[in-house]
């Protein structure tokens, strides 16, 4: 009954249940299994997101949202089916400010749209969580990247956001200006809410200045410990950086063997530095220095846009070269620690994946804390999937026991929800009243996060 509800009322071309678009709309790039919806809406106004809520809450269907679908965690797999709603079709850019070094633009428009728009004004949207995902998706995620050590995630981009609620109540929860006292924040809260409290219409964002002038460096060590520290002493240095990952010997050799690059096989660290010129190359002198002093190996650095590319395209598809390794499969997932306690956590992280006797790789925006891992199992090998499980959970419990958390920009979804409670305390009563508050039938991507 419902689904005639909003064929009458959105129109039948904002409506499907093509079997390919419920299969497609099934499940995104985790691990986690596959559900159908019952239905896919395409709508193109916040009118249209308000008119699928209000059916929703009448007939109790649950909603999820779907973006991109490039998620890790498992946020828009729609697991008790109903309702799945996708803003392909919300892409408009609705108010550029260059003067005032900001956009207006709704859930759908993607990061490269937006980015080609704002450097026709030399300007630049800073989060680059490697995949061209959707605005909207980002922001339901707190999503970052490997610029996060300089410009912060996704939270700390945000001005203003429109936002529907369950019941079809459209309100904003900020303004145009640059900061504010005034009352509770409402965008930090729905910043990283995964649509469980409400649907993200539009997003009001700040800009950046394109830095004049960049250069890459990369170098090795011996140890993941010498190369964690050095990253932790680069930041105690006060020299700026833009982008720096640690990358593990065992994910160096995947580049190598996906790309065709030839990085010497070491842990190592990629860094770019951005800025004036002179301050740049002032910059690398530094580091240059600093990084010998600290056993630093293979030092190599460029200011050719093109090699840049090269590399951070090498780097960015690290996923993808996991990803297709024949035969086997991988749990992996993100953590985020105090920057102190980096060195001791690649160790640990390594010390786990060693012990299980799997294969795995880590990397990550070693900066701002935020370490990746990926460990591979054979899926038609009995037990090695639990294995990799285990060692995984182990990995993330002491990352939450080092004062970090479960997930530093992919989000909970599904797969860590199961840390919550370790990490949250009587924090997760909270969040739970206000998921209730929010939405009290429940009808809002359920089963993400927590259980009510």
């Amino acid at each position: 009954m419902y689904v005639q509800q909003l064929i009458d009322e959105l129109g039948k071309h904002k409506v499907s249940q093509n079997e390919t678009e419920l299969m497609k709309h099934s499940r995104d790039e985790s691990i986690h299994a596959a559900v159908k919806p019952e239905i896919v809406c395409f709508p193109e106004t916040k009118d249209d997101v308000a008119t699928i809520l209000e059916v929703a809450s009448v007939h109790l269907i649950p909603v999820t949202p779907f973006g991109a679908g490039s998620g890790l965690e498992g946020q828009a797999i729609p697991i008790h089916g109903g309702i799945v709603i996708n803003f392909e079709r919300m892409n408009k850019i609705l108010d550029f400010s260059p003067e005032d070094m900001r956009i207006t633009v709704q859930s759908g428009v993607t990061r490269m749209q937006l980015n080609r728009l704002a450097a026709k004004h030399d300007l630049m949207f800073s989060v680059d969580p490697g995949a061209d995902a959707m605005i909207g998706g980002m922001v339901a995620t707190n999503a970052s990247g490997t610029t996060a050590v300089r410009y912060g995630a996704m939270r700390d981009q945000l001005l203003d956001l429109e936002v529907v609620l369950a019941d079809g109540t459209i309100f904003h929860t900020g303004t145009k200006a640059k900061k504010s006292s005034s009352g509770y924040h409402l965008t930090g809260l729905f910043a990283g809410s995964e649509g469980t409290l409400g649907i993200i219409t539009e997003v009001t964002l700040k800009l950046h200045s394109i830095p004049e002038y960049s250069m890459l460096a990369r170098c090795t060590f011996d140890s993941l410990d010498m190369c964690a520290a050095a990253a932790q002493k680069m930041l105690q240095s006060g020299i700026q950086v833009l982008r720096m990952e640690l990358i593990d010997a065992a994910s160096i050799q995947l580049i190598n063997h996906h790309s065709g690059e030839d990085f010497p096989v070491g842990h190592s660290l990629f860094l770019e530095f951005s800025g004036t010129k002179n301050a740049v190359e002032k910059e690398m002198r530094d580091a240059s220095e600093l990084m010998d002093g600290l056993g630093a190996e293979n030092w190599i650095s460029a200011n050719d846009p093109l090699q840049k590319e090269v590399v951070w395209k090498a780097r960015k598809e690290l996923n993808y070269a996991i990803s297709h390794l024949k035969g086997m499969e991988e749990i992996g997932g993100d953590i985020c620690v105090p920057i102190s306690r980096m060195p001791e956590m690649v160790s640990t992280a390594r010390q786990y994946m060693d012990g299980s006797g799997l294969n795995g790789a880590i990397w990550g925006h070693v900066g701002d804390g935020n370490l990746h891992t990926s460990i591979m199992y054979n899926p038609k090998v009995k037990g090695e999937f639990e294995l990799a499980e285990q060692t995984n959970d182990a990995i993330v419990m002491h990352a939450i026991q080092a004062g970090g958390t479960c997930t530093g920009e992919h989000g909970v979804g599904i797969g860590k929800m199961k840390f919550q409670q370790a990490e949250h305390g009587q924090a997760l009563e909270v969040m739970k009243r206000m998921k209730q508050m929010y939405d009290p039938k429940g009808i809002l991507n359920p089963g993400k996060i927590f259980v009510p």
